[in-house]
């Protein structure tokens, strides 16, 4: 049998998917694409994660990027088809309702950097690398990352990137606001895990609202999003954890969030 090219662990309300192809620096595929996609239904399908860790296996890539030899035998229209499905799989990451953190060991450059910058949260050893050196291929990000790239760092920065296709360093990529935290290496995966857990703590709901409210409201006007914001937040209003939450601070103790 093959070697799964996505896996999926849980761990409590903790999941973990791993990009599996360490022999190609866990270059992206049309194969892979797919694997992801039907791995991301699964979890959703499953309903018991309240947080996700998505990483590469091995220590030298999270994603090297799309896989180049495949890509070079595309026409124009098989390219737009391309675009478009990778485009799909990693908005499915984006829209995932709980929070997805994006564990980064070694190289993550074109595709890997869009993938990346579809979690909402990125962590970084200190010896990964990000780019998107597409131009240097006579191309540019196709998965999102002419959109997504200046939502994070700034249509500025952004541009320099894509322009140049520089790579850029850890803490650079700290510096800049790409990524939230660089961690030793050796730490990375546990401190993922970590923080997955104590967002997983945290109550669901709620962190669902503000995960849409965030995403809806970065396509809307400020009035139109603070609109979008109240309605999230009379959601939360309908929940029993809400009251738990309150009780609890009121009780001066821990809250149990239940997620209902």
């Amino acid at each position: 049998m093959a070697e799964d090219n996505v896996l999926l662990e849980t761990d409590g309300a903790v999941a973990v998917v791993t990009i599996n192809r360490p022999a190609a620096l866990n270059a992206l595929d049309l194969a892979t694409l797919s694997r992801l996609a039907a791995r991301l239904q699964e979890l959703g399908e499953r309903g018991t994660a309240r947080a996700a860790v998505l990483t590469g296996a091995g220590e030298k890539a999270f994603v090297a990027g799309a896989d180049i030899a495949a890509m070079e035998k595309l026409s124009a229209v098989e390219g737009r088809a391309f675009s478009r499905f990778g485009q799909d799989v990693f908005a499915a990451v984006e829209n995932l309702p709980i929070p997805v953190i994006a564990a980064v060991q070694g190289f993550a450059l074109g595709g890997g950097l869009e993938l990346a910058l579809a979690c909402d949260l990125i962590l970084a050893g200190e010896r990964a690398r990000f780019g998107q050196p597409e131009i240097n291929l006579g191309i540019i990000p196709g998965f999102g990352g002419t959109q997504r790239l200046p939502r994070r760092i700034g249509i500025g920065r952004a541009r320099e990137l894509i322009y140049s296709g520089r790579m850029i360093d850890a803490a650079e990529a700290l510096r800049i606001g790409l990524v939230n935290r660089v961690l030793p290496s050796g730490e990375l995966q546990e401190a993922a895990r970590a923080l997955a857990a104590e967002l997983a703590g945290k109550a669901p709901v709620a962190v669902q609202q503000a995960k849409a409210a965030i995403n809806a409201g970065a396509d809307l006007d400020l009035a139109n999003a603070c609109r979008y914001e109240s309605e999230a937040f009379a959601v939360c209003f309908g929940t029993e954890d809400r009251g738990e939450g309150m009780r609890a601070f009121l009780e001066k103790r821990p809250a149990l969030m239940k997620g209902k």
